[in-house]
């Protein structure tokens, strides 16, 4: 899995990302530039793929996943907060939009993928029952208090929440989400451990120190030039979705997407091997990451510029979260799965995409 010395590519494709950063900001951006910035920015998602693959193997299980998870939700959110600073108004919905596209993503999208994958390649798979199960109950509380609630809190309908209601909830969010990391590397650590594999690249030498500091630092890199590529796509993405006539929203799904490739990636390499709980654990990590952290940053930019942020979901997309965590609870309830559970959450994803198209 892990070369003893860095290969050229995983390096190149994050320079090649800065200079094509540089380009955009020093002559604007075009349908070329936009074409180079997509390739570019595919190419260094599969580098990021690979240094946080060097990072988790050389810290282990639960911290490498997270490592992962944290770097990408952290650079998501500061993604969402420039874009909703440079625009208030019209971005006022971006982060609820994101989070939530995150959540169907991850929780129906990469683990349908990485359950059928799995369970094509090995039959029948295993992971630690107590840890998805930690990890639902607290995605359940924390999706329940920031996209559905605020639509019923208030003295008038709405999908916002009062000063003091965003801050209450952005304390809970960290409160809940902190709660979890303490469990699943202190308290816990065990539930979070995968269970016994065959296979070989599990029981790979670790990579040494040096190594996994490079990749550490070429981690952050690579993150960094994803969001930021997202971020000069976003216009032409934004222009294309108005061309087309479909809703807005499709904008934070497009968002939630390029940004959890890494972690897409890296989760499917893991089922593929036969390390379904690695999966798991970046998976509902990720999605446990993205409210967490986002829901607070963009609760404090709120209240201190007094900006809108709208957090309540329609009802169609509430009857979509409640039928997703069901479907979840359902799903990862025995310790064992194989392709049916698979192809039910991709049925599923599927449905939100075409009702995000097609309201």
């Amino acid at each position: 899995m892990v070369a003893t010395t860095t290969p050229r590519w995983t390096w190149a494709w994050p320079a090649a990302a800065i200079i094509t950063l540089a380009v955009v900001w020093l002559i604007g951006s075009s349908g070329t530039m936009s074409a180079i910035a997509t390739i570019v920015l595919f190419g260094t998602v599969f580098a990021a793929v690979y240094h946080a693959e060097v990072v988790a193997h050389r810290v282990g299980e639960p911290f490498g996943t997270l490592v992962l998870a944290l770097a990408v939700t952290v650079i998501e959110a500061t993604l969402i907060v420039s874009v909703m600073i440079a625009a208030p108004i019209e971005k006022a919905g971006l982060a609820r939009d994101t989070v939530f596209a995150a959540i169907m993503i991850v929780c129906n999208g990469i683990v349908g993928a990485c359950l059928l994958m799995g369970g094509a390649r090995h039959h029948e798979q295993g992971f630690q029952l107590q840890g998805a199960s930690a990890a639902l109950a607290v995605l359940v509380a924390l999706s329940g208090l920031t996209l559905i609630l605020p639509n019923y809190a208030t003295s008038g309908l709405g999908p916002l929440y009062s000063t003091s209601q965003l801050i209450f909830a952005g304390i809970v969010s960290l409160i809940l989400y902190g709660s979890f990391v303490f469990i699943q590397t202190v308290r816990h650590r065990d539930y979070f451990l995968p269970v016994e594999t065959t296979d070989e690249e599990a029981h790979a030498p670790p990579p040494t120190a040096r190594a996994a500091t490079v990749s550490a630092a070429l981690l952050v890199v690579s993150l960094i030039a994803v969001v930021s590529l997202a971020k000069v796509l976003t216009p032409a993405v934004e222009l294309g979705i108005a061309n087309l006539g479909v809703p807005k929203a499709v904008v934070g799904i497009v968002i939630a997407a390029v940004v959890l490739l890494p972690e897409g990636f890296a989760a499917l390499n893991a089922a593929r091997n036969n390390r379904l709980q690695t999966s798991l654990n970046l998976a509902l990590g990720s999605v446990l990451a993205t409210i967490g952290l986002t829901i607070p940053a963009v609760a404090a930019v709120s209240v201190v510029l007094q900006q809108p942020l709208e957090l309540g979901l329609g009802a169609k997309d509430q009857v979509l979260l409640t039928l997703t965590l069901l479907l979840g609870i359902i799903t990862l309830g025995t310790g064992r799965t194989t392709m049916l559970q698979g192809i039910v959450h991709l049925v599923i994803f599927v449905a939100f995409l075409f009702f995000a198209v097609v309201p």
